[in-house]
């Protein structure tokens, strides 16, 4: 990754935008979607980001550097080398949100990204979000342990789980999934040989256990690639290094 990929929260606080036109309004829509205040450069000392929406180099470049000095973090229309961070395209099902970007390489990708994205998720996928979040005290008090509950949850969420996340999901959805017996996603060690060093290479099943490990352990040759595949916070360890709770994947190479 070139970026880390973030969301910041802005609302109620102060955001400088500076520009006339079209792409200048429409940073300021951003802005106020988000909550935030849009102000001009004079306010700078009281805000916490600027976006810089001016055509010419040096003109740009001298306004990001302006703000910059005074302790803002800079996005530079068009001008990725003057940007201290890039705008994803967003998809917006609040208060899940999926950011897409490329790193300013090219917004016509992201666009079509999300555009592609938008017509796979259904519309209800906001409310899934919040009934989870009003469940949380319910959750904790089905599934005691933390790593018990995250695969409980994962289970019900994937595909023709309790509460598949592609599927419409009625009112009482979360309650009915927290009050059944259903089993949680798969615990144990499970053993992946590699048939190549690419993710592409993973199958279906494959891919799901990597992504719901607790543990990897793994040979060291295995390449960052596939490792990533797993979550950020999995514990990674050596091949041999199996005796831990929850789910353990060792991936060896063949």
């Amino acid at each position: 990754m070139q970026s880390l990929p973030l969301f910041f929260r802005i609302a109620g606080r102060k955001v400088v935008v500076l520009g006339q036109g079209e792409a200048a309004d429409a940073k300021r829509r951003l802005v106020e979607r988000a909550g935030g205040e849009c102000v001009g450069e004079p306010e700078a000392h009281h805000a916490v980001l600027g976006f810089v929406v001016i055509e010419d180099d040096r003109d740009a470049e001298a306004a990001a550097i302006r703000l910059r000095c005074k302790g803002l973090l800079v996005n530079v229309t068009d001008k990725p080398a003057l940007c201290d961070f890039t705008v994803p395209s967003i998809v917006d099902r609040d208060p899940v949100l999926i950011a897409v970007g490329t790193g300013g390489a090219s917004a016509g990708l992201a666009k079509i990204l999300r555009l592609r994205i938008e017509r796979l998720l259904p519309q209800g996928l906001g409310r899934l979000a919040e009934a989870l979040r009003d469940a949380r005290d319910a959750m904790k008090a089905r599934w005691a342990k933390p790593a018990e509950c995250r695969r409980a949850l994962d289970a019900a969420l994937d595909e023709g789980g309790a509460l598949d996340i592609m599927a419409a999901q009625g009112p009482d959805a979360v309650a009915g999934w927290i009050a059944s017996s259903a089993d949680s996603a798969p615990s144990g060690l499970h053993e992946i040989v590699l048939r190549s060093t690419d993710p592409d290479d993973l199958t279906l099943r494959e891919a799901r256990l990597l992504g719901s490990a607790d543990v990897v352990a793994h040979d060291p040759a295995v390449s960052e690639a596939l490792l990533v595949r797993a979550r950020a916070d999995a514990v990674r360890t050596g091949p041999e290094d199996t005796a831990h709770d929850g789910l353990v994947v060792v991936l060896r190479l063949s």
